[in-house]
């Protein structure tokens, strides 16, 4: 499992910034094509996105193409699709037949391509009130999804709320999106960007409580936010000592025929080590 730390999302139509994206220190760049690209400029941006797809990079390379329920969301497909990409977000989904869909069209140009069928990532993103009530559903679909996002400022938009910094009206959403991801089989979400990317200490604060939740990384709109979110969801050195011992001693424990024993003053069975397991698998995933 790679690392989701950091997202990073770009303009797709500002190509000085797209050059810089792939420096920003962020496990996966998010080229967009949706909400950050002026409607008469969609269809040109594709061009630019498709050439920085080609370029040597030092992370992953995402693509935000358009809503299935817009006329921009074919073509995108259509355009970014081949070598260079390694996966797609996909907006607003409120149906798992959207993903259904998108995966079917993402194999036949897969295949038509060359490319490994399957290949290709796909993320779908909760931005309404109809894509929060279909979470379980969205998480349990048939398709190559393996993990969830959701987005704060069309959901806040959708149900007519003031967002604050923070952001307990998100608990609900939050909570739904973390149950359907395990429900579903997939892996942790992706949390939602913090758009006051200015209020440095109350961004560090909310990735720190991602982590606590269970999401395995942040969605960011700012390159200044990307170090916060690696840091918060990189576990700590003592956090990484402590997890070895835990595997360490439970497999001398359990050889011996003891599932529970205490290790620095903390009780160890079967779900501490599961929890153990799982940060040096993170750590694994970032290289650590």
């Amino acid at each position: 499992m790679p690392a989701f730390r950091s997202m990073l999302f770009v303009p797709g139509n500002q190509p000085r910034k797209v050059d810089k994206v792939f420096d920003a220190g962020a496990d996966v760049a998010i080229l967009d094509l949706e909400d950050a690209v002026p409607v008469p400029d969609k269809v040109a941006t594709r061009e630019v996105i498709v050439a920085a797809l080609k370029r040597p990079r030092s992370c992953r390379a995402y693509v935000r193409v358009n809503a299935t329920t817009t006329e921009y969301c074919y073509g995108d497909l259509l355009a970014v699709v081949g070598e260079g990409l390694d996966g797609l977000l996909l907006p607003m989904v409120e149906r798992p037949e959207d993903l259904v869909t998108v995966d079917w069209l993402l194999a036949q140009l897969e295949r038509e391509r060359g490319l490994p069928v399957g290949g290709i990532d796909l993320i779908p993103a909760v931005e309404t009130a109809k894509g929060h009530a279909a979470l379980r559903a969205i998480a349990a679909a048939d398709t190559r999804v393996r993990r969830l996002s959701f987005g704060a400022a069309d959901y806040s938009a959708d149900l007519g709320f003031t967002p604050t910094v923070e952001e307990e009206e998100l608990s609900p959403i939050r909570a739904e999106t973390l149950l359907a991801s395990r429900l579903g089989g997939l892996e942790p979400p992706i949390d939602t960007v913090f758009v006051a990317f200015r209020e440095s200490e109350a961004y560090a604060a909310c990735c720190a409580r991602s982590r606590r939740l269970g999401f395995q990384g942040k969605m960011c709109i700012h390159p200044a936010q990307v170090a916060p979110a690696n840091d918060a969801f990189t576990p700590s050195p003592d956090e990484v000592a402590f997890a070895r011992r835990v595997v360490d001693e439970f497999a001398k424990a359990e050889a011996a025929g003891d599932a529970s024993f205490q290790l620095d003053g903390k009780f160890i069975d079967y779900a501490i080590v599961l929890q153990a397991k799982r940060t040096l698998a993170t750590m694994d995933a970032i290289g650590g």
